[in-house]
């Protein structure tokens, strides 16, 4: 029992170190990969992953996986390691290994060519590209075997267990009580300027300020760093090096959520239990789950009176001349302010899923092959027209502003409005079992919540699935209820409006 079960526990380790090179690999393409070693970074990462998939696919690995079966002398973690790698492997086996290669090639190039669409405004030089991972996506999904719908064998592999005949009403639901309340919002009197509009704020300051939010946070950064990309982004490449990124490209106060956003990523990934890293069981169960740590963090903390009764004073510090006319009153009614917008990552939290649905009707279609690539930016400004009211002026602020589709990420975005879902459930929850959560938030004391995170949900890692994991914390599995409902109490008074 036991040399076979250090076999595959070797196997395990060997496949968690691939997957952290590949990681880094794409972490270092995102942020300090120069320009002309694309095509060169594009073969090592075939290569890497060509690696990667032979040895989770060998015949040797099936043999040990299947001798845990039915065993009453493994542990819980160990059953639970062989059941993770099982489902991992029972889709990989059934992708040939040239598929893999030309994946790895397309996704390589496709971040080449969203980076130089976005650069010349063009959607035209990211088509090609696209086009090619769309019909190498459908590929895949084929190969992995559906019931009909090839997205659902897309989006398994970031919410487990998720189907489109769930997904679609949760989403369309949503939509439809979401644009409602944008309307009812809007034509309130209460909705007032936007007090840091126009405001230029110094890079180095906000930089700094960045780096403070993580370690009030409690994110590691000797086990971590952050740096800067066009999107920001997490890696997790093993609980002690932990990568993230933020943008710092446009002038306002963005990056200060989008780091608090991926510091939520970044303190799951430091989170797992020790005994569990370079196992399958160092991993956050779905991508859903994953999100919920982030959006917790920027929205339900990060947008939270409590958080700036003590970190305003400290921005105004950072920044004095800048903020010598705002006050906290005019910034918290500014972090807040419900107003349609073009970009995702700057929209407010009431219009927030509505872009993601977008996203996901979109892909659904794509991957059906019933859009031309040809027709996706019309497509998208018409249902920006329709779900928020805006139109993009151009590419770069429409059909480009994400990386998800130059990596053939289709099945990803749904995973956002998941984790708005969960993350109102989990916070919830834990305002009920710290009492004084908010009153040590408006004192700056951001840990008790890490703690309480990483105790119930981080340090867990995969050992159950992510709507069960989310049951025994909160009670209950994926509900709308307590998300609506921090909307409703929040915006609702805040614009005095009844939703």
């Amino acid at each position: 029992m036991d040399t076979t079960f250090d076999a595959l526990l070797l196997r395990m380790k060997e496949l968690r170190d691939l997957g952290g090179l590949i990681g880094l690999a794409s972490w270092d393409q995102e942020t300090y990969l120069p320009p002309k070693a694309a095509e060169a970074r594009a073969q090592q990462l075939t290569t890497l992953q060509g690696l990667q998939h032979e040895r989770l696919v060998d015949p040797r690995l099936g043999e040990w996986l299947a001798w845990t079966q039915d065993r009453k002398d493994l542990t819980d973690d160990q059953l639970a390691m062989a059941r993770v790698l099982i489902q991992e492997r029972d889709r990989a086996v059934k992708v040939p290994r040239t598929l893999v290669h030309a994946l790895a090639e397309a996704q390589s190039r496709g971040v080449h060519a969203w980076r130089e669409a976005r650069k010349a405004n063009r959607f035209d030089l990211f088509r090609p590209a696209l086009e090619r991972l769309l019909t190498l996506r459908r590929e895949q999904a084929d190969a992995y075997g559906h019931a009909g719908e090839r997205y659902d064998a897309l989006l398994e592999g970031f919410e487990p267990g998720m189907r489109v005949a769930r997904l679609g009403p949760v989403l369309s639901s949503l939509r439809d009580t979401l644009i409602g309340w944008v309307g009812r919002l809007q034509a309130s009197p209460r909705q007032g300027p936007d007090v840091l509009a126009g405001r230029q704020f110094d890079p180095e300051g906000r930089k700094r300020l960045c780096q403070r939010l993580l370690e009030d946070m409690g994110f590691d950064l000797e086990a971590g760093r952050l740096d800067q990309s066009v999107h920001p982004f997490s890696s997790g490449l093993h609980p002690m090096d932990v990568r993230l990124t933020t943008g710092l490209e446009e002038p306002g106060l963005g990056c200060l959520f989008s780091t608090l956003h991926e510091g939520g990523h970044g303190l799951y990934e430091q989170g797992f239990h020790p005994v569990l890293h370079r196992t399958p069981l160092a991993n956050a169960p779905s991508m859903g789950l994953h999100e919920s740590q982030s959006r917790l963090w920027e929205n339900l903390v990060g947008r939270g009176r409590p958080f700036w009764t003590h970190y305003f004073p400290v921005l105004r510090e950072a920044f004095p001349d800048t903020l010598a006319d705002v006050d906290l009153e005019g910034f918290l009614a500014s972090v807040n302010r419900v107003t349609p917008s073009l970009i995702r990552v700057d929209a407010d939290e009431v219009t927030y899923n509505l872009h993601i649905v977008l996203r996901y009707e979109l892909e659904l279609l794509l991957i059906r092959d019933e859009l031309p690539v040809a027709d996706l930016p019309e497509a998208w400004n018409e249902r920006m027209r329709r779900f928020l009211g805006v139109v993009p002026p151009d590419d770069r602020q429409g059909v480009l502003q994400d990386i998800h589709w130059a990596w053939g990420e289709f099945g990803y975005f749904p995973t956002y409005a998941l984790g708005n879902l969960y993350a109102a459930s989990l916070y919830a929850t834990a305002r009920r079992a710290l009492p004084q959560l908010e009153r040590g938030l408006a004192r700056g004391e951001l840990r008790p919540l890490r703690d309480w995170l990483r105790t119930h949900v981080h340090a867990e890692g995969y050992r159950l699935p992510a709507e069960e994991r989310v049951r025994v914390v909160t009670g209950e599995g994926l509900t709308d209820d307590d998300f609506l409902g921090y909307l409703r109490s929040k915006f609702g008074t805040l614009y005095d409006v009844k939703l």
